[in-house]
């Protein structure tokens, strides 16, 4: 398991966050928002409590709150008021089944979150499961971090079980089909990118889909890509970019893809937060940010 991080840099906290470092920085001398530790060399770090206290700020201007007024309550109130707003929206579908897998969460119950997934799992298809239950479960808990509700522990449990679950259901389909190989679908995260549960969610659909799929999961380099586009036909990649490559855009990441590859042609599909905040005009052609998995299932 990778170890949780616990210090952060202004760069760090923008891809997170989505809030540009200029505006953070502003925050800060304005409001007194954050009060970030300084290396000798007067580099901003920032700690995990930071990290949760600007995810609530976000949470709340989402809920047309003013900056003027979050800035003036302390971090209790803050997630006080994110508490609030969560208690008042309109319960999901499937609530017992949420409710479930969190006392699993919480209590580190891997019989009761299978009991529940079983029992969901008699009147939904998979992947109906993981869009109607296991995405707002993975939305909620990112809030009951933010809150202090939970720790990273917890949210490591409840989403180790999840990636067994999507495991299990892509060898069930793997042994009874034979694929189709006109695509061949190489799924990898950037260097550095570890959070692979969407991208592993994806291999699922494209092989329910019939296609064959090569998921190299986290921390790829781009050299490791070499030999399977020198050795498989039809080759497509596929990527998640949240929140890597940090110092770098995803265009300059595609410019060096296709100089390793020594190929401009080849198609690279990429999708996550920080893709989405790229601009189209300046990716080179052989590459497409996708904007949802059923945008990208549907085109197969």
């Amino acid at each position: 398991m990778n170890a949780v991080k616990t210090k952060f840099s202004i760069k760090d906290l923008e891809n997170l966050a989505g809030v540009k470092a200029h505006t953070i920085r502003i925050w800060e001398k304005r409001y007194n928002l954050l009060e970030p530790d300084r290396t000798p060399t007067n580099i901003r770090t920032y700690t995990l409590k930071d990290l949760q206290k600007l995810l609530n700020v976000t949470f709340l201007l989402e809920h047309n709150y003013k900056i003027s007024k979050i800035a003036q309550n302390d971090n209790k109130a803050i997630i006080k008021m994110v508490k609030q707003i969560v208690e008042q929206k309109e319960k999901p579908k499937n609530h017992q089944a949420l409710n479930s897998f969190k006392i699993a969460m919480m209590n580190f119950d891997q019989q009761l979150f299978a009991k529940t997934f079983d029992s969901l799992s008699d009147k939904l298809q998979f992947r109906d499961i993981f869009y109607q239950v296991l995405i707002p479960l993975l939305e909620e808990i990112g809030l009951l971090w933010q809150t202090n509700t939970i720790d990273p522990s917890h949210e490591h449990f409840i989403t180790n079980l999840i990636k067994q679950k999507i495991l299990l259901k892509i060898e069930e389909y793997q042994i009874e089909h034979i694929p189709d190989k006109s695509k061949v679908f190489v799924l990898f995260l950037p260097e550095n990118e570890i959070h692979d549960l969407g991208l592993l969610f994806l291999n699922y659909e494209i092989v329910s889909h019939g296609y064959k799929c090569i998921y190299l999961g986290q921390s790829i380099m781009i050299e490791n890509l070499k030999y399977l586009n020198q050795n498989q036909p039809n080759v497509h990649f596929v990527s998640y970019f949240t929140v890597k490559p940090e110092d770098t855009s995803v265009s300059d990441y595609v410019k060096i893809f296709n100089k390793e590859m020594e190929n401009d042609h080849i198609p690279l599909y990429i999708f996550g937060r920080k893709a989405l905040r790229e601009n189209i005009k300046n990716l080179p052609s052989n590459a497409q940010v996708i904007k949802s998995i059923d945008s990208f299932i549907e085109d197969l």
